[in-house]
């Protein structure tokens, strides 16, 4: 019987040291679309880490959220949350738009 509740035991540490709980421990930042308009405009994450972001569209439209250079793209429909995990960033700038409001949907990441 002891044997079998230290296997037990191996097997649930083995599953909680795996990738869900690798997940769980990415920061994770909140962005919202409202009004043709990404909340935060500006955002400040840690530098070489990957990171999650929480996308949620309130406005009435779909929102396209995206980043050219590092080929994100995402589309999110009206009333709906998603999320994107964004790759280990330098240091530096790291600007999204919202393409279907590229003049007032932008946000920036600031990765330090």
């Amino acid at each position: 019987m002891t044997v079998i509740l230290r296997r037990l035991a191996f097997v649930l540490a083995a599953a909680c040291s795996g990738p869900a709980a690798l997940a769980q421990e990415l920061p994770t930042f909140d962005v919202v679309a409202r009004d043709g308009r990404l909340i935060p405009a500006r955002l400040e994450v840690p530098a070489g880490r990957r990171i999650k972001l929480v996308l949620k569209n309130e406005g009435p439209g779909p929102l396209e959220f995206e980043n050219d250079e590092m080929r994100i793209e995402k589309v999110i429909s009206a009333g709906v949350t998603s999320f994107i995990v964004l790759p280990p960033m330098k240091p530096g700038e790291y600007g999204f738009i919202d393409e279907f409001n590229p003049m007032t949907g932008e946000l920036k990441i600031i990765a330090k």
